[in-house]
């Protein structure tokens, strides 16, 4: 099934710009994939990419736009075709991996009405903002054993690999059930998964391959379902008090999850849960650097810190896009969006939106309101928000009465992904008080 855009009725996006926005190795580039977007909201804010190898789609990149499209899950699904932007090469062999299928991974982000409603239903009380404060002790010490870790350096350090893809992890990891010894192996798995593009984390028998982002992509998955298969029976036989167990033994219809749908849960969490946080904190130190007023405005009123919290995750968005389709005929922004045509909702544009943020390219920790679409909208929104926001306020509690003065110690790299991804290395130099 190919997307149904007629391009010849249709307002399509110059190739350059469409380029950009599609191709995952635009994402290494602020400069570059933010200006495009800017070019986008201020001339064509709602218009179609016709990308070489990859299928047409509307490009969203207005925050009105986009939660208006995520609000109304009965018009706008995830799952007809694939919720992930992927070329054509890799869609094609999903489907011939899948018999004609592009559901690869049974997780919520590709289900729809009801079945979206009866999954998540599964985990929403344990992630609801009561049950996460319950954390807090617990997620305070390891957030105190990282910045031990991070002091122990000699003034200088790549915060990334160092030290802000660790924490969460941590967190993630001990909240979920998975034992420390395994956390390298979650780690490694969860950068093939997200940097299925990216050079540095493709498997090099893989990388030459036209359909590398989805044999990526199955191999990852392969991998981690092996893992959490051994793991589930353990937990089903011996239930313990994490949230691995909660999964393993939950009904949904009187009946026990299958295999699909908790290996998709495991997963969502085994990945999502901490990459996404690790690239925020790593942008609420590089925004605090590049914006150097902020720093001294935290460090005089620690009581900014929630607003440092949302403003790195506005500012580092590292969700780039989901995709949509549209279950009938219909219209947004005045354009006529037909059954089947497909939307890329772009959160990095959606967040710069000059409408809603002003002066959206400066990193600005009393932004008030601060109304960001980085967890998404709607029923897809993110299930990890209020954990994830946690562990960021009590880290960043923890860290920065530690700091005297943090700056680059050399140039920032960014994951090559359009998907899900952030800092790759964020080198820094730093004095302890």
């Amino acid at each position: 099934m190919t997307a149904s855009v007629e391009s010849d009725t249709r307002p399509i996006i110059p190739a350059d710009i469409a380029k950009i926005i599609i191709s995952p190795a635009s994402y290494k580039d602020d400069a570059l994939v933010y200006g495009a977007f800017k070019w986008l909201r201020e001339n064509m804010p709602l218009a179609v990419a016709q990308v070489p190898g990859y299928d047409p789609l509307w490009v969203v990149t207005k925050h009105a736009d986009i939660r208006e499209i995520e609000l109304n899950a009965k018009l706008f699904h995830n799952a007809d075709h694939n919720p992930v932007l992927n070329d054509q090469a890799s869609d094609a062999f999903t489907r011939k991996m899948n018999n004609g299928s592009i559901r690869n991974i049974s997780s919520l982000t590709y289900m729809d009405p009801p079945e979206h409603a009866a999954y998540r239903t599964l985990t929403s009380n344990w992630f609801l903002p009561g049950r996460i404060s319950k954390l807090e002790d617990q997620v305070r010490q390891l957030a105190r054993q990282s910045v031990d870790h991070l002091l122990s350096f000699d003034g200088e350090c790549d915060f990334v690999k160092d030290f802000a893809l660790h924490y969460p992890l941590r967190v993630i990891m001990t909240l979920f059930g998975v034992p420390p010894e395994d956390e390298p192996r979650m780690l490694k798995l969860t950068q093939e998964f997200f940097g299925v593009h990216d050079p540095e984390e493709q498997r090099p028998e893989m990388a030459a391959d036209p359909a590398v982002g989805a044999k990526m992509w199955a191999a990852a998955l392969e991998d981690f379902y092996a893992y959490f298969d051994d793991l589930s029976a353990k937990r089903r036989a011996q239930p313990t008090d994490d949230l691995l167990s909660l999964i393993a033994n939950s009904e949904v219809n009187g009946k026990p999850i299958p295999r699909e749908e908790a290996n998709g849960y495991y997963v969502a969490i085994a990945t999502a849960g901490h990459d996404t946080t690790s690239s925020s904190t790593a942008g609420g130190v590089h925004g605090m650097i590049a914006f150097p007023e902020n720093f001294e405005k935290v460090k005089a009123d620690p009581s900014l810190i929630p607003g440092l919290v949302d403003e790195a995750i506005r500012w580092t968005s590292p969700v780039k896009h989901f995709m949509r389709n549209a279950t009938a005929d219909t219209e947004v922004r005045g354009q006529a969006i037909r059954a089947m045509d497909r939307l890329m909702m772009c959160y990095p544009s959606g967040n710069r939106d000059e409408e809603v943020f002003a002066d959206p390219d400066r990193f600005d920790i009393t932004r008030s309101p601060n109304k960001h679409i980085a967890f998404g909208f709607g029923p897809h929104m993110c299930l990890g928000q209020h954990l994830a926001k946690l562990e960021m306020r009590v880290l960043f509690q923890e860290l920065l009465p530690h700091l005297k003065s943090v700056e680059l110690a050399g140039p920032p790299r960014m994951v090559e992904t359009n998907f899900v991804g952030g800092y790759k290395s964020l080198p820094i130099r730093f004095k302890k008080n």
